[in-house]
């Protein structure tokens, strides 16, 4: 008999609009043939418990029902789990983002990505792992953010918006109130620079906010990261990118940096905001001046259908 995947589902997904879809998706899941079982989060960091539960009790696939917040939480559950015991990921998207989704080719359609995810076939996708100078370690799937990103997420948590009107706001608050860089020095693998910034975005996955193509090129499974760097630039620079990351073509202006790499540390000279995949690492107060960042490569199996 076919193992039963474990569905988490986030109602609070979405601005707790994906609590509406609950019906929808349990329907979805009695039409198929397939042995499942369905738990809710309570919580922030519960599906975090509930994924490395379901490795305990031999589930062999975990679909996380919600936004980039949701897979983020499910994937640090499963990456605490020995690879040998380590459940495949899968995921529906019904989050405000849904940018994981759109990395690993989940249709758009909730009953659909039902469906996909319980039988998609499965790829070894590429993992980062960060450690900050307090020691603490967590893991992100998709993109990892420091300063105006990070900044934005932090805004967009206070918007009663849905979609990507959230983030554009935050993008238009955050170039008027926070202009400030940041002075830092990065080792990307063996090269060693000193910049100012005003973001720097780490890729696994091409884009982030939910439409925001900042490595088109990027993809999961190839061994590699993308980093972006944007320096000091002025806030009317900074409006006249926004519809170049939006088409990703910013990397046609000769001040944007960037490359691939494996690994890579920074240290800033005040604190740093950081996102992973749209979820606060660190605000202000936190006191990260330096983290490290490491690709994990191959480390989690993941439901994927390529778009090429």
């Amino acid at each position: 008999m076919t193992a039963p995947t474990l569905f988490i589902f986030n109602p609070t997904a979405n601005n707790g609009q994906a609590a509406r879809l609950a019906p929808l998706l349990q329907e979805a899941l009695r039409q198929s043939a397939a042995p499942w079982e369905w738990a809710e989060t309570q919580g922030r960091a519960h599906a975090v418990g509930l994924a490395q539960e379901a490795a305990q009790r031999g589930f062999k696939r975990v679909v996380a029902l919600g936004g980039d917040g949701t897979v983020h939480e499910v994937l640090n559950g499963l990456m605490q789990v020995p690879a040998a015991q380590r459940p495949a990921l899968a995921v529906v998207p019904i989050g405000t983002g849904n940018d994981f989704a759109h990395a690993v080719g989940a249709p758009r359609d909730p009953r659909a990505a039902v469906r996909w995810a319980l039988q998609a076939p499965t790829r070894a996708l590429d993992v980062g792992r960060v450690r900050d100078n307090n020691g603490r370690v967590e893991y992100w799937g998709n993109t990892f953010g420091v300063g105006f990103d990070a900044v934005v997420t932090i805004r967009s948590r206070r918007l009663a918006l849905r979609g990507f009107l959230r983030y554009l706001v935050a993008v238009l608050q955050t170039i008027w109130h926070d202009h400030r860089p940041w002075s830092g020095h990065l080792r990307v693998d063996d090269q060693e620079l000193t910049a100012e910034f005003l973001m720097l975005v780490l890729c696994n996955g091409p884009r982030e906010g939910g439409g925001f193509h900042i490595a088109p090129h990027a993809r999961p499974d190839d061994g590699l990261f993308h980093y972006l760097l944007v320096p000091g630039v002025s806030r009317g620079t900074m409006l006249r990118l926004l519809p170049e990351f939006l088409r990703g073509t910013q990397w046609r202006f000769d001040y944007i940096r960037g490359g691939a790499f494996r690994r890579l540390h920074l240290r800033t000279d005040r604190p740093m905001p950081i996102h992973l995949d749209g979820e606060i690492f660190a605000g202000p107060q936190d006191d990260v001046q330096q983290v490290t960042v490491e690709l994990l490569p191959a480390a989690l199996q993941v439901a994927y259908t390529p778009a090429d």
